[in-house]
């Protein structure tokens, strides 16, 4: 069985769980899933950037209302069990957990704790991040020892 740690955000869409339990073809594949609320990883001026970039003004207007703290906690847990039973329902194994902080630290714990063969990180785009190569992918591939993969969620959930 194929092991993939999957670092998300937000509640995956079905186009998503479809995309990364069909990456590797009849394999069946565990997935041991990261989420940390959108709310909690970047301070809102560089969520407001990308959605500027990315032609969203409606959605750069909303990210003061992005739940921050408890409230994004409690989004988070939503999303996390939305996703575990979508990817449950395609026939994949998972389970998963909240990150509060310090995610590429738990994401480093987690490949060593269940032998991951890949990281995937499955999130929208974060153009300022990825410019500077401060998103989570570009600093996982120096720390975990495993390929990492970034993916693009496709559409918003």
């Amino acid at each position: 069985m194929f092991t993939s740690v999957l670092m998300i955000e937000k509640a995956l869409t079905s186009a998503d769980v479809e995309f990364v339990t069909t990456l590797h073809g009849e394999e069946r594949v565990s997935f041991h899933v990261l989420l940390q609320p959108r709310g909690e990883q970047a301070d809102r001026l560089l969520r407001a950037i990308d959605d500027i970039a990315l032609g969203e003004l409606d959605e750069a207007v909303r990210e003061g209302k992005t739940p921050e703290g408890e409230e994004a906690m409690s989004t988070g847990e939503r999303a996390l069990e939305v996703s575990l039973t979508a990817l449950r329902a395609a026939g994949a194994q998972a389970e998963g957990r909240l990150l509060e902080d310090h995610p590429l630290d738990a994401l480093k714990a987690v490949v060593d704790e269940v032998g991951a063969d890949e990281v995937i990180v499955l999130t929208d785009p974060h153009y300022v991040e990825e410019f500077f190569h401060r998103d989570w992918a570009s600093r996982a591939r120096h720390k975990v020892g495993v390929p990492v993969l970034k993916l693009f969620s496709h559409s918003k959930a």
